[in-house]
Protein backbone atom coordinates (compact mmCIF):
# COMPACT_ATOMS: atom_id res chain seq x y z
CA UNK A 1 0.00 0.00 0.00
CA UNK A 2 1.12 3.58 -0.64
CA UNK A 3 0.98 6.42 1.90
CA UNK A 4 -2.59 7.45 1.05
CA UNK A 5 -3.92 3.89 1.17
CA UNK A 6 -2.26 3.14 4.50
CA UNK A 7 -3.44 6.32 6.14
CA UNK A 8 -6.96 5.89 4.82
CA UNK A 9 -7.10 2.34 6.18
CA UNK A 10 -6.15 3.27 9.74
CA UNK A 11 -7.04 6.93 10.30
CA UNK A 12 -10.06 8.16 12.27
CA UNK A 13 -11.97 9.42 9.26
CA UNK A 14 -12.42 12.84 10.84
CA UNK A 15 -10.50 14.78 8.22
CA UNK A 16 -11.25 15.54 4.59
CA UNK A 17 -8.03 14.62 2.83
CA UNK A 18 -6.50 16.22 -0.24
CA UNK A 19 -5.08 13.59 -2.62
CA UNK A 20 -1.39 14.34 -2.05
CA UNK A 21 1.09 13.06 0.56
CA UNK A 22 3.38 15.81 1.87
CA UNK A 23 6.75 14.37 2.88
CA UNK A 24 9.20 17.31 3.00
CA UNK A 25 9.30 21.04 3.60
CA UNK A 26 11.77 23.92 3.56
CA UNK A 27 10.85 27.53 4.23
CA UNK A 28 7.65 28.26 2.32
CA UNK A 29 8.00 25.22 0.04
CA UNK A 30 6.59 21.71 0.33
CA UNK A 31 7.13 18.52 -1.66
CA UNK A 32 4.83 15.56 -2.06
CA UNK A 33 5.76 11.88 -2.30
CA UNK A 34 5.99 12.16 -6.09
CA UNK A 35 8.50 15.00 -5.87
CA UNK A 36 6.11 17.78 -6.92
CA UNK A 37 6.89 21.16 -5.34
CA UNK A 38 4.27 23.52 -3.86
CA UNK A 39 4.24 27.03 -2.44
CA UNK A 40 2.68 26.69 0.99
CA UNK A 41 -0.07 29.18 1.87
CA UNK A 42 -1.71 26.79 4.34
CA UNK A 43 1.15 27.31 6.78
CA UNK A 44 0.11 24.49 9.10
CA UNK A 45 -3.27 26.26 9.46
CA UNK A 46 -1.36 29.09 11.12
CA UNK A 47 1.17 27.00 13.04
CA UNK A 48 3.92 27.42 10.45
CA UNK A 49 4.88 31.09 10.75
CA UNK A 50 8.59 30.21 10.78
CA UNK A 51 8.34 27.96 7.74
CA UNK A 52 9.32 24.33 7.41
CA UNK A 53 12.50 22.68 8.72
CA UNK A 54 13.52 25.80 10.62
CA UNK A 55 17.06 25.12 11.79
CA UNK A 56 16.85 27.24 14.95
CA UNK A 57 13.83 25.32 16.23
CA UNK A 58 15.25 21.96 15.13
CA UNK A 59 18.52 22.59 16.96
CA UNK A 60 16.69 23.71 20.12
CA UNK A 61 14.58 20.54 20.04
CA UNK A 62 17.63 18.35 19.50
CA UNK A 63 19.62 19.88 22.36
CA UNK A 64 16.66 19.87 24.74
CA UNK A 65 15.76 16.27 23.92
CA UNK A 66 19.28 15.28 24.94
CA UNK A 67 18.88 17.18 28.22
CA UNK A 68 15.35 16.61 29.55
CA UNK A 69 11.99 16.29 27.80
CA UNK A 70 9.44 15.85 30.57
CA UNK A 71 9.21 17.93 33.73
CA UNK A 72 5.72 18.65 35.12
CA UNK A 73 4.96 21.96 36.78
CA UNK A 74 5.21 20.44 40.24
CA UNK A 75 8.92 21.22 39.73
CA UNK A 76 10.62 24.37 38.51
CA UNK A 77 12.48 24.22 35.21
CA UNK A 78 15.02 26.48 33.51
CA UNK A 79 13.48 26.45 30.01
CA UNK A 80 9.99 27.05 31.38
CA UNK A 81 11.14 29.95 33.54
CA UNK A 82 12.93 31.54 30.58
CA UNK A 83 9.90 31.15 28.33
CA UNK A 84 7.47 32.60 30.86
CA UNK A 85 9.69 35.65 31.23
CA UNK A 86 9.96 36.00 27.44
CA UNK A 87 6.22 35.67 26.81
CA UNK A 88 5.35 38.36 29.32
CA UNK A 89 8.05 40.66 27.93
CA UNK A 90 6.50 40.61 24.42
CA UNK A 91 2.81 40.44 25.45
CA UNK A 92 0.35 43.35 25.21
CA UNK A 93 0.55 45.74 28.17
CA UNK A 94 -0.98 44.54 31.42
CA UNK A 95 -0.49 40.80 30.98
CA UNK A 96 1.69 39.54 33.80
CA UNK A 97 1.21 35.77 34.15
CA UNK A 98 0.89 32.73 31.85
CA UNK A 99 -0.63 29.28 32.00
CA UNK A 100 1.10 26.89 29.60
CA UNK A 101 -0.79 24.11 27.83
CA UNK A 102 -0.73 22.14 24.58
CA UNK A 103 -3.11 23.69 22.05
CA UNK A 104 -5.38 26.59 21.20
CA UNK A 105 -8.55 24.91 22.38
CA UNK A 106 -6.85 24.16 25.72
CA UNK A 107 -5.86 27.82 26.04
CA UNK A 108 -9.48 28.84 25.42
CA UNK A 109 -10.79 26.26 27.91
CA UNK A 110 -8.43 27.64 30.52
CA UNK A 111 -9.45 31.24 29.83
CA UNK A 112 -13.15 30.40 30.13
CA UNK A 113 -12.58 28.59 33.44
CA UNK A 114 -10.46 31.43 34.83
CA UNK A 115 -13.09 34.00 33.85
CA UNK A 116 -15.89 32.09 35.60
CA UNK A 117 -13.70 31.49 38.63
CA UNK A 118 -12.62 35.10 39.04
CA UNK A 119 -15.94 36.81 38.35
CA UNK A 120 -18.20 34.20 40.03
CA UNK A 121 -20.46 34.65 36.98
CA UNK A 122 -21.59 32.03 34.47
CA UNK A 123 -22.45 33.76 31.17
CA UNK A 124 -20.06 34.08 28.22
CA UNK A 125 -20.70 36.31 25.21
CA UNK A 126 -19.07 35.13 21.98
CA UNK A 127 -19.23 36.26 18.37
CA UNK A 128 -21.14 34.96 15.37
CA UNK A 129 -18.67 33.45 12.88
CA UNK A 130 -16.19 33.00 15.72
CA UNK A 131 -14.12 29.83 16.05
CA UNK A 132 -12.40 28.90 19.31
CA UNK A 133 -11.89 25.14 19.21
CA UNK A 134 -13.61 21.77 19.45
CA UNK A 135 -13.50 20.78 23.11
CA UNK A 136 -16.76 21.31 24.95
CA UNK A 137 -16.12 24.75 26.43
CA UNK A 138 -14.38 26.14 23.36
CA UNK A 139 -17.05 24.54 21.16
CA UNK A 140 -19.76 26.26 23.20
CA UNK A 141 -18.10 29.58 22.29
CA UNK A 142 -17.81 28.58 18.61
CA UNK A 143 -20.69 29.71 16.41
CA UNK A 144 -20.82 27.41 13.38
CA UNK A 145 -23.71 24.93 13.72
CA UNK A 146 -21.98 22.10 11.86
CA UNK A 147 -19.37 21.93 14.64
CA UNK A 148 -21.86 22.35 17.48
CA UNK A 149 -25.02 20.43 16.69
CA UNK A 150 -23.68 16.83 16.84
CA UNK A 151 -22.59 17.41 20.45
CA UNK A 152 -25.49 19.34 21.94
CA UNK A 153 -26.42 20.02 24.65
CA UNK A 154 -23.26 22.03 25.13
CA UNK A 155 -22.24 24.03 28.19
CA UNK A 156 -25.03 26.44 29.18
CA UNK A 157 -24.58 30.17 29.55
CA UNK A 158 -23.14 30.99 26.12
CA UNK A 159 -24.70 33.46 23.70
CA UNK A 160 -23.55 34.85 20.36
CA UNK A 161 -23.84 38.33 18.89
CA UNK A 162 -22.94 39.74 15.49
CA UNK A 163 -19.26 40.57 15.06
CA UNK A 164 -18.47 44.29 14.67
CA UNK A 165 -21.94 45.20 16.02
CA UNK A 166 -21.22 47.21 19.15
CA UNK A 167 -24.89 47.91 19.87
CA UNK A 168 -25.65 44.18 19.91
CA UNK A 169 -22.72 43.55 22.23
CA UNK A 170 -23.85 46.38 24.51
CA UNK A 171 -27.26 44.73 24.83
CA UNK A 172 -25.74 41.30 25.51
CA UNK A 173 -23.22 42.16 28.25
CA UNK A 174 -24.93 42.26 31.65
CA UNK A 175 -24.05 41.97 35.31
CA UNK A 176 -24.11 38.18 34.80
CA UNK A 177 -21.47 38.19 32.06
CA UNK A 178 -18.21 36.55 33.10
CA UNK A 179 -16.40 37.30 29.84
CA UNK A 180 -16.60 38.41 26.25
CA UNK A 181 -14.50 36.26 23.91
CA UNK A 182 -13.53 37.43 20.43
CA UNK A 183 -10.89 37.26 17.70
CA UNK A 184 -9.22 40.43 16.44
CA UNK A 185 -9.40 38.91 12.96
CA UNK A 186 -11.90 36.10 12.54
CA UNK A 187 -9.98 33.34 10.76
CA UNK A 188 -12.28 30.37 10.26
CA UNK A 189 -15.15 32.87 10.02
CA UNK A 190 -13.86 34.30 6.74
CA UNK A 191 -10.75 36.41 7.49
CA UNK A 192 -12.79 39.30 8.90
CA UNK A 193 -10.87 42.02 10.78
CA UNK A 194 -12.59 43.75 13.66
CA UNK A 195 -13.09 47.51 13.57
CA UNK A 196 -11.29 49.69 16.08
CA UNK A 197 -14.65 50.99 17.28
CA UNK A 198 -15.91 47.49 18.00
CA UNK A 199 -12.77 46.09 19.61
CA UNK A 200 -12.10 49.09 21.84
CA UNK A 201 -15.81 49.35 22.59
CA UNK A 202 -15.85 45.71 23.71
CA UNK A 203 -12.96 46.40 26.03
CA UNK A 204 -14.71 49.44 27.51
CA UNK A 205 -17.96 47.51 28.03
CA UNK A 206 -16.15 44.71 29.85
CA UNK A 207 -14.34 47.12 32.14
CA UNK A 208 -17.52 49.04 32.92
CA UNK A 209 -19.63 45.96 33.70
CA UNK A 210 -17.17 43.78 35.54
CA UNK A 211 -16.69 41.23 32.75
CA UNK A 212 -13.34 40.02 31.46
CA UNK A 213 -12.18 40.43 27.87
CA UNK A 214 -10.77 37.22 26.36
CA UNK A 215 -8.94 37.77 23.09
CA UNK A 216 -8.31 34.63 21.04
CA UNK A 217 -5.05 35.09 19.12
CA UNK A 218 -4.43 31.42 18.47
CA UNK A 219 -4.18 32.13 14.72
CA UNK A 220 -3.22 35.82 14.70
CA UNK A 221 -0.36 35.66 17.24
CA UNK A 222 3.39 35.77 16.69
CA UNK A 223 3.65 38.17 13.78
CA UNK A 224 0.89 36.86 11.54
CA UNK A 225 -0.90 40.22 11.14
CA UNK A 226 2.10 42.57 11.06
CA UNK A 227 2.30 43.05 14.82
CA UNK A 228 3.56 40.47 17.29
CA UNK A 229 -0.08 40.21 18.42
CA UNK A 230 -3.06 41.54 16.50
CA UNK A 231 -4.32 43.24 19.69
CA UNK A 232 -1.42 45.66 19.39
CA UNK A 233 -2.83 47.19 16.19
CA UNK A 234 -5.55 48.74 18.34
CA UNK A 235 -3.86 49.17 21.70
CA UNK A 236 -6.12 46.52 23.22
CA UNK A 237 -5.37 45.36 26.75
CA UNK A 238 -7.06 41.95 27.04
CA UNK A 239 -7.64 40.44 30.46
CA UNK A 240 -6.91 37.01 29.01
CA UNK A 241 -4.99 36.28 25.81
CA UNK A 242 -5.18 32.83 24.19
CA UNK A 243 -2.14 31.72 22.18
CA UNK A 244 -1.01 28.57 20.36
CA UNK A 245 -0.25 27.52 16.74
CA UNK A 246 3.07 29.33 16.00
CA UNK A 247 4.06 29.82 19.63
CA UNK A 248 6.66 27.03 19.31
CA UNK A 249 7.51 26.97 15.62
CA UNK A 250 4.95 24.25 14.88
CA UNK A 251 5.53 22.11 17.97
CA UNK A 252 2.22 21.56 19.84
CA UNK A 253 1.89 24.19 22.57
CA UNK A 254 -0.57 26.76 23.88
CA UNK A 255 -0.77 29.47 26.52
CA UNK A 256 -3.34 31.62 28.30
CA UNK A 257 -1.85 34.93 29.44
CA UNK A 258 -3.61 37.09 32.00
CA UNK A 259 -3.24 40.25 34.03
CA UNK A 260 -4.28 41.93 37.24
CA UNK A 261 -8.05 41.63 36.68
CA UNK A 262 -7.54 37.86 36.89
CA UNK A 263 -4.62 37.94 39.33
CA UNK A 264 -2.78 34.96 40.79
CA UNK A 265 -4.84 31.78 40.51
CA UNK A 266 -5.56 29.40 43.41
CA UNK A 267 -3.48 26.25 43.49
CA UNK A 268 -4.92 23.09 41.89
CA UNK A 269 -7.92 24.68 40.12
CA UNK A 270 -6.52 23.71 36.71
CA UNK A 271 -3.53 21.90 35.26
CA UNK A 272 -1.89 19.90 32.50
CA UNK A 273 0.53 16.96 32.47
CA UNK A 274 2.34 18.06 29.32
CA UNK A 275 1.78 21.81 29.61
CA UNK A 276 5.04 23.73 29.92
CA UNK A 277 7.21 20.70 29.16
CA UNK A 278 10.89 21.64 28.57
CA UNK A 279 10.90 20.40 24.97
CA UNK A 280 8.04 22.68 23.88
CA UNK A 281 9.42 25.56 25.96
CA UNK A 282 12.82 25.25 24.27
CA UNK A 283 11.15 25.25 20.86
CA UNK A 284 9.08 28.30 21.78
CA UNK A 285 12.09 30.25 23.00
CA UNK A 286 13.90 29.46 19.76
CA UNK A 287 10.86 30.40 17.68
CA UNK A 288 10.28 33.75 19.38
CA UNK A 289 13.99 34.60 19.21
CA UNK A 290 14.00 33.77 15.49
CA UNK A 291 10.94 35.96 14.88
CA UNK A 292 12.68 38.86 16.59
CA UNK A 293 16.14 38.41 15.08
CA UNK A 294 14.83 37.92 11.53
CA UNK A 295 12.35 40.84 11.87
CA UNK A 296 9.47 38.62 10.77
CA UNK A 297 6.84 40.95 12.25
CA UNK A 298 7.98 43.80 9.98
CA UNK A 299 8.28 41.34 7.11
CA UNK A 300 4.69 40.24 7.64
CA UNK A 301 3.46 43.83 7.63
CA UNK A 302 5.37 44.79 4.46
CA UNK A 303 4.77 41.64 2.41
CA UNK A 304 1.19 41.42 3.66
CA UNK A 305 0.39 44.94 2.46
CA UNK A 306 1.98 44.17 -0.92
CA UNK A 307 0.14 40.83 -1.27
CA UNK A 308 -3.23 42.29 -0.26
CA UNK A 309 -2.89 45.15 -2.75
CA UNK A 310 -1.82 42.73 -5.50
CA UNK A 311 -4.83 40.47 -4.92
CA UNK A 312 -7.16 43.48 -4.80
CA UNK A 313 -6.05 44.39 -8.32
CA UNK A 314 -7.30 41.08 -9.72
CA UNK A 315 -10.25 41.61 -12.05
CA UNK A 316 -12.61 38.65 -11.87
CA UNK A 317 -16.41 38.44 -11.77
CA UNK A 318 -16.03 35.73 -9.12
CA UNK A 319 -14.57 38.03 -6.45
CA UNK A 320 -16.83 39.63 -3.88
CA UNK A 321 -14.11 41.09 -1.61
CA UNK A 322 -10.43 40.79 -0.76
CA UNK A 323 -9.54 41.54 2.87
CA UNK A 324 -6.95 40.80 5.51
CA UNK A 325 -4.25 42.03 7.86
CA UNK A 326 -0.55 41.28 7.44
CA UNK A 327 -0.01 37.83 5.95
CA UNK A 328 -3.53 36.71 6.85
CA UNK A 329 -5.54 37.30 3.68
CA UNK A 330 -8.88 36.10 2.36
CA UNK A 331 -10.61 36.30 -1.01
CA UNK A 332 -14.38 36.01 -0.70
CA UNK A 333 -15.93 34.51 -3.83
CA UNK A 334 -19.49 34.57 -5.08
CA UNK A 335 -19.59 30.78 -5.15
CA UNK A 336 -18.09 27.77 -3.36
CA UNK A 337 -14.33 27.91 -3.03
CA UNK A 338 -13.39 24.19 -3.04
CA UNK A 339 -12.95 23.72 -6.83
CA UNK A 340 -10.71 26.79 -6.98
CA UNK A 341 -8.54 25.48 -4.13
CA UNK A 342 -8.23 22.21 -6.04
CA UNK A 343 -7.26 24.07 -9.19
CA UNK A 344 -4.63 26.05 -7.27
CA UNK A 345 -3.20 22.82 -5.84
CA UNK A 346 -2.90 21.38 -9.34
CA UNK A 347 -0.83 24.47 -10.24
CA UNK A 348 1.46 24.11 -7.21
CA UNK A 349 -0.15 26.49 -4.70
CA UNK A 350 -1.71 25.28 -1.43
CA UNK A 351 -4.33 27.47 0.26
CA UNK A 352 -7.15 27.06 2.80
CA UNK A 353 -10.90 27.59 2.84
CA UNK A 354 -12.51 29.82 5.47
CA UNK A 355 -16.13 28.80 5.33
CA UNK A 356 -17.77 27.86 2.03
CA UNK A 357 -16.77 30.82 -0.10
CA UNK A 358 -13.51 32.31 1.21
CA UNK A 359 -10.04 31.39 -0.05
CA UNK A 360 -7.62 31.90 2.85
CA UNK A 361 -3.85 32.46 2.66
CA UNK A 362 -1.61 31.87 5.71
CA UNK A 363 1.88 31.61 4.20
CA UNK A 364 4.94 31.23 6.43
CA UNK A 365 6.31 34.63 7.34
CA UNK A 366 9.62 33.63 5.72
CA UNK A 367 7.99 33.57 2.28
CA UNK A 368 9.53 35.97 -0.24
CA UNK A 369 7.89 38.42 -2.63
CA UNK A 370 8.78 36.33 -5.69
CA UNK A 371 6.89 33.36 -4.22
CA UNK A 372 3.92 35.56 -3.29
CA UNK A 373 3.93 36.98 -6.82
CA UNK A 374 3.67 33.44 -8.23
CA UNK A 375 0.78 32.78 -5.83
CA UNK A 376 -1.04 35.95 -6.91
CA UNK A 377 -0.48 35.27 -10.62
CA UNK A 378 -1.78 31.72 -10.20
CA UNK A 379 -4.86 32.92 -8.30
CA UNK A 380 -5.56 35.49 -11.01
CA UNK A 381 -5.33 32.86 -13.73
CA UNK A 382 -7.53 30.38 -11.86
CA UNK A 383 -10.23 32.98 -11.15
CA UNK A 384 -10.39 33.94 -14.82
CA UNK A 385 -10.82 30.53 -16.41
CA UNK A 386 -13.53 27.85 -16.23
CA UNK A 387 -13.03 25.50 -13.28
CA UNK A 388 -14.79 22.15 -13.02
CA UNK A 389 -16.65 21.45 -9.78
CA UNK A 390 -16.43 17.72 -9.03
CA UNK A 391 -18.37 18.00 -5.76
Amino acid sequence: MNIQETETLYTSGLYTKRPIAIVKGEGARLWDADGKEYIDCVGGQGAGNLGHANKAVAEALYQQALTIISCPEMFYNDRRAALLEKLISIAPAGLTHAYLCNSGTEAVEAALKFARLKTARKEIVAMMRGFHGRTMGALSATWEKKYREPFEPLIPGFKHVAYNDLAALDAAVTDQTAAVILEVVQGEGGVRPGTAEFLLGAQKLCQARGALLIVDEVQTGFGRTGQMFASQHYGLQPDLLCLAKSIAGGVPMGAALFGERVGQLPSQVHGSTFGGNPLACAASLAAITYIEEQHLVDRSAELGAWFLARLQRIKSPLIREVRGLGLMVGIELKQKVTPYLQALMAQGVLALPAGLTVMRFLPPLVINQEQLSIVADTVEAILNQPVKDDN
